[in-house]
């Protein structure tokens, strides 16, 4: 990793109204970064931001890498950080405006298939959950907004995987390997490739209880501008009551979503 600047225990400049960097608690630290992520003129510099804060460079380092996992802030070209879509949904919130845009795109989505629906963020060797409606179906699934889940053996995991370079994807296996969910899940690198390579000409990745018995879903990538992921959008059923062949069946509705929240991630 490049060196970001002093470590916590070295002092920085005083800044807003004299505060040093070491300032405050580990919970105040990331409220003023996400003030700085936030204010007007972004995405911003990682020095710009620890400067606004009064945080360390280091420090301001690791909590951004934490509130991007969380979907609070979205790392962007140039080593530059934005607001993330769970920022913005809680500033719709807050302001009671309009219900965010991607909440209307993962309702719609929900209420054309009538199946739970996920939203996630790709995040190094894994994904995080940043938004969740249930259906209306009489299960609940055990996946929470903030959990982190694998990449090899989830729909949206798999998807996310598709689009990116052979050579990334085996880095991240060698590095987070592939360890078996159920006795469905593919542990094997090279069937793992060749199914990537089958959701990349289909347009979507099936999850057919691989990542927990008796779960199925199915899932699509949301990709950037440069074409990499930046995360995916997920329907999830029960495996007795929805078979394989039915949930492909909601792949065009779920492509859709996908394409709909490219602008808004």
């Amino acid at each position: 990793m490049q060196d970001d600047g002093p470590t916590e225990e070295s002092t920085a400049s005083p800044a807003r109204g004299g505060r040093t960097s070491a300032a405050g608690t580990a919970l105040e630290k990331s409220m003023r970064i996400l003030e700085a992520v936030a204010a007007p003129g972004g995405p911003h510099r990682l020095t710009d931001v620890a400067a606004a804060a009064a945080v360390p460079k280091s420090s301001a380092f690791r909590i951004l890498a934490s509130l991007t996992e969380q979907g609070f802030v979205r790392p962007e070209s140039g080593a530059r950080y934005g607001v993330g879509p769970r920022l913005r949904g809680l500033s719709a919130l807050v302001s009671g405006g309009e219900p965010p845009s991607i909440g209307r795109v993962l309702g719609e989505l929900r209420e054309s298939v009538g199946q739970t629906v996920h939203l996630a963020l790709h995040s190094g060797e894994a994904l995080t959950y940043i938004r969740k409606l249930e259906s209306d179906q009489p299960f609940q699934t055990a996946s929470r907004v903030g959990m982190r889940m694998p990449l090899h053996s989830t729909a949206i995991g798999k998807s996310i995987l598709a689009h990116l370079p052979e050579e990334e994807v085996r880095a991240l296996i060698a590095s987070a390997g592939l360890p078996r969910r159920t006795p469905r899940t593919l542990t094997d690198p090279q069937a793992l490739l060749a199914e990537l390579e089958a959701v990349r000409a289909r347009g979507f990745a099936v999850d057919d209880e691989e990542n927990e018995p008796t779960i199925r879903c199915i899932g699509a990538a949301v990709l950037g501008p440069d074409g990499r992921p930046i995360g995916g959008v997920s329907v999830t059923t029960v495996a007795f009551l929805v078979s394989r062949e039915e949930i492909e069946a909601y792949a065009p509705a779920l492509r859709t979503a996908a394409k709909a929240l490219v602008p808004l991630l």
